[in-house]
């Protein structure tokens, strides 16, 4: 082969061989998130006698349910929120009991009141709330 042609046909596959990694990270500011829509038409039930449901015995404690995050805040209420995040739509909202009970998104760290506001800059979208009502052992989770 030519030193010529040699060069140029090295040169093009260098060129590809340090470029071609970088295309797909370097393309996008974003990363590779599994979305999944916010969950709707919910209703649903959790017998707090059951195994599932004697997760919820202490203030403080949650269950994750079809996509819904399922709490007994620290006053002993049970609140119910979803489980994908507001942000950009991943499974990791979960509860804390910093400053009162929160929910916090371990993706990108989003943070929201019980009622679903949220309580920092990284997105002005609420989380969704959802209904709860007790009836006995049986904890009604709904829209």
């Amino acid at each position: 082969m030519e030193r010529k042609k040699f060069l140029k046909s090295l040169g093009a596959g260098a060129a590809f061989a340090i470029t071609f990694p970088c295309l797909h990270g370097c393309s996008s500011d974003s990363e590779d998130i599994d979305m999944k829509p916010v969950p709707t038409g919910v209703d649903f039930t959790v017998d707090l006698e059951s195994t599932e449901g004697a997760q919820l015995a202490n203030n403080g404690d949650f269950i994750l349910k079809n996509d819904v995050v399922v709490v007994k805040n620290l006053e002993g209420n049970f609140i119910a929120a979803s489980q994908i995040c507001s942000h950009q739509q991943t499974d990791q909202v979960r509860f804390l009991e910093d400053d009162g009970g929160i929910f916090h998104c371990f993706t990108h760290g989003s943070e929201f009141a019980q009622d679903g506001t949220p309580l920092n800059t990284i997105t002005n979208n609420p989380l969704k709330i959802f209904s709860t009502e007790l009836n006995g052992n049986l904890l009604r989770v709904f829209e």
